[in-house]
């Protein structure tokens, strides 16, 4: 649906990144990747005509971007940037219903039809109840729902969007990257969203767009990056290592003081956690020793055995004896 050849882009006709030859396919969601500064949003805003590029080209649906009109490219693509929106005295409903403006014209007006699309997309967006609120009073992530709402109702072939789930608490991030999956699938929207939330990307993502410390750019299912450690490479720090069994970030610490647990399930799992927190490294043969069950945890240390209901008051007598 949209490709690039021989891409590069950058400022001043100085390149950031490229030659790049991309494809965003319809009825994929692809996540773009990288550090603060690799030009994720220059790359986004290259691909969404918001600014040339420094050579190469681009194709929306087989047709080269640069000859398309301002309404011509609205009818297929819609985007969401990171930018400060002026919403004038507009509330919701009025700033997503400027999505309905490519289909009508400025002059035009919405009928029936229109207003159950901008209220779908509302709905879509998790934004119904912002419709009636002045745009001016909302919170940034409230805002960030009705840009989201605006784009929907415009109806395009390819939707791109830059962090819009940057000002969104987790639970409404989890939702919305699930939202963006469901329209790649539903829809056949080729869905291409720049993001940090690594994990819900990795999880919710058909593809990866990855940019690396040396401004190299892989695609690739996301589960194929982790296997060939380019996500490791890319992100990895002094203080941060990516754990390949349970496709999470931690943060790396050196050897820590040994320790033996014996438990299962869920319980385990977290008991694992609370121990890594405090510098504790599961180790067999330790002469620390822990049994843990649900609300029943024991610590036993040579002859003594404690006891305890919660992990907090385990957590506080294992560092009473580093």
């Amino acid at each position: 649906m949209l490709r690039s050849y021989a891409l590069e882009v950058g400022y001043r006709r100085k390149t950031v990144l490229g030659p790049l030859d991309l494809h965003l396919p319809k009825g994929r969601l692809v996540c773009l990747l990288g550090a603060n500064g690799a030009g994720k949003s220059t790359l986004i805003r290259t691909l969404s005509a918001m600014q040339r590029a420094v050579s190469g080209r681009i194709e929306l649906a087989g047709q080269l971007l640069d000859s398309l009109t301002p309404a011509e490219r609205a009818l297929r693509m819609a985007v969401v940037l990171t930018d400060r929106v002026d919403p004038g005295v507009l509330n919701g409903f009025e700033l997503a219903a400027l999505g309905r403006y490519p289909h009508v014209g400025w002059a035009g007006r919405l009928n029936e039809h229109d207003r159950q699309i901008v209220a779908q997309a509302l709905e879509h967006a998790g934004a119904a109840g912002l419709a009636a609120k002045a745009v001016a009073n909302m919170s940034d992530g409230e805002r960030q729902k009705v840009l989201l709402a605006r784009a929907l109702a415009q109806q395009p072939k390819v939707l791109i969007l830059d962090e819009i789930t940057a000002f969104l608490d987790l639970s409404r991030r989890i939702e919305t990257l699930r939202l963006l999956q469901q329209l790649a699938r539903e829809r056949d929207l080729a869905i291409l969203l720049s993001c940090h939330d690594l994990e819900l990307a990795l999880r919710c993502a058909d593809l990866l767009w990855l940019i690396d410390p040396s401004q190299q750019l892989h695609c690739g299912a996301p589960e194929d990056l982790v296997l060939d450690s380019r996500l490791a490479q890319t992100f990895s720090s002094s203080g941060l290592h990516f754990d390949l069994e349970r496709g999470e970030w931690d943060l790396a610490t050196g050897p820590g003081r040994p320790v033996r647990l014996h438990a299962s399930g869920i319980t385990r799992v977290w008991t694992q956690r609370a121990l890594q927190r405090i510098g504790y490294q599961e180790t067999e043969g330790a002469a620390l020793h822990i049994s843990a069950e649900p609300k029943n945890f024991r610590l036993h240390d040579g002859e003594l055995t404690q006891q305890f209901s919660s992990l907090e008051q385990l957590v506080r007598a294992l560092e009473a004896l580093a």
